[in-house]
């Protein structure tokens, strides 16, 4: 059984980071858009350049949307997890300790997905993994070497 699920477990990641990039952009596409309830669900946007929450929205969906496509999985994951931690740190944990408590429990959650896929990348279904095929089917050739004169 074991052998099975980890023949499995490049598709099962594929499909994680693709459910995790789509709901982080979607989120920062309803803060800076207003779509799909808006700004913290009140129909309205983020007003443009304000500190931090423009700049959350806009790293959700960039980070949210390089994530889905898997595409430079392992460096928008990490700025992702990054603005996440700053969220629950400097807004969420200020009014209480725990996330359940403060309202914390989706940064937190995105934050420690997206750590995750700092270290494993982005399994199946990623734009990375369709590169990195097309070059090594393409030979990538050495840099030519020149030689050193003393």
């Amino acid at each position: 059984m074991s052998a099975r699920l980890n023949r499995t477990q490049p598709y099962a990641l594929g499909l994680f980071r693709i459910v995790v990039g789509l709901l982080f952009a979607v989120h920062g596409a309803a803060s800076l858009f207003g779509v799909l309830g808006g700004a913290a669900g009140t129909g309205g946007t983020v007003e443009a350049g304000t500190w931090p929450g423009w700049y959350a929205a806009a790293i959700q969906l960039a980070g949210g949307g390089l994530v889905l496509l898997g595409l430079g999985t392992r460096a928008a994951a990490f700025i992702s997890s990054g603005s996440m931690a700053y969220a629950y740190f400097n807004v969420h944990q200020e009014h209480a300790l725990w996330p359940i408590q403060n309202g914390g429990e989706p940064s937190v959650m995105f934050c420690w997905a997206f750590l995750l896929l700092v270290f494993t990348g982005s399994g199946a279904f990623g734009l990375d993994q369709l590169f990195a095929r097309r070059t090594a089917t393409h030979g990538e050739r050495a840099p030519e070497q020149t030689p050193v004169t003393a």
